[in-house]
């Protein structure tokens, strides 16, 4: 069985915008019944009420340091479990990037979608990758979900996979969505990540998951009957370059969601990415 670190931005009850969030609550409790170690990783978003979910402060794990832009960032984290499970979950406090956001995440009180969520999204994976030495534990996979978390891939491989504690650790990403209005990621924000600009970028902006593939070991295509996400990501130059790390993986839509198969599925494509 695998270690697994779920990167996400949502989880029901914390976050809750699209279908990203029911696939974050029940997919870990799944995977983790099947025997996987598996944690995972939120923002700490300021609506989000510490008292009511139990968020527990740790030592160990306030003020992380990192570099964003050429400066010195900290960050903290905290720990919880989703509700009524033992999923355990990291919140990510930043007072800039993650406790101004509203419970519609990704846009603002009026409705209109944030022109900053690239930068928010390299700060996330930054973020991630800093604080992982200080849970004492190391997984063999990093876990990550769509465009929200399309950054590290390449951050781990640039900057972390020569590192004595990150050695050999698979990143795998999840792609659940092709929605353009978030997926084209600017210049600015691979540069404040300290990120090489990608070869794909055309008129200063690339799509999250062109960029990722480069560096990724892993592209799950999570495609329902109404949405081929396969096809749609081979129609993507560096994607397509490099179709052999692409797998597809059905999940279900409706009403009633039936996870269970696709952790069935998600099993079989960790055995064989760890062989």
């Amino acid at each position: 069985m695998s270690k697994l670190f779920y990167m996400t931005t949502e989880i029901i009850p914390f976050a809750n915008t699209s279908s990203l969030a029911p696939f974050s609550t029940k997919v870990p409790l799944l995977l983790q019944e099947k025997g996987h170690d598996i944690r995972t990783i939120i923002p700490k978003y300021g609506y989000v009420s510490e008292r009511k979910y139990i968020l527990r402060e740790v030592i160990r794990l306030r003020e992380i340091p990192f570099e964003y832009d050429g400066k010195e960032k900290v960050l903290s984290a905290k720990s919880a479990f989703i509700p009524k499970t033992r999923v355990q979950v990291y919140f990510l406090e930043d007072k800039e990037w993650f406790k101004p956001q509203t419970n519609l995440v990704y846009k603002s009180k009026n409705g209109r979608i944030l022109a900053n969520n690239d930068e928010r999204v390299a700060i996330f994976c930054k973020g991630t990758l800093a604080t992982l030495p200080h849970l004492f534990w190391k997984p063999d996979v990093f876990l990550c979900n769509g465009w929200q978390s399309s950054f590290l891939p390449a951050l781990y491989k640039e900057e972390y996979a020569s590192k004595d504690f990150y050695e050999n650790i698979k990143t795998a990403l999840m792609v659940h969505s092709m929605d353009d209005e978030y997926t084209n990621f600017g210049q600015a924000a691979f540069e404040k990540a300290g990120l090489k600009i990608p070869a794909s970028m055309k008129k200063g902006n690339v799509n999250a998951y062109e960029a990722a593939a480069e560096s990724v070991d892993l592209i799950i295509a999570l495609e329902s009957p109404s949405n081929n996400i396969t096809e749609k990501l081979l129609k993507l130059p560096a994607v397509k370059a490099k179709k052999k790390k692409l797998v597809t993986v059905k999940v279900p839509e409706g009403e009633m969601l039936d996870y269970q198969p696709v952790a069935d599925n998600l099993d079989k494509v960790f055995e064989k990415l760890n062989s």
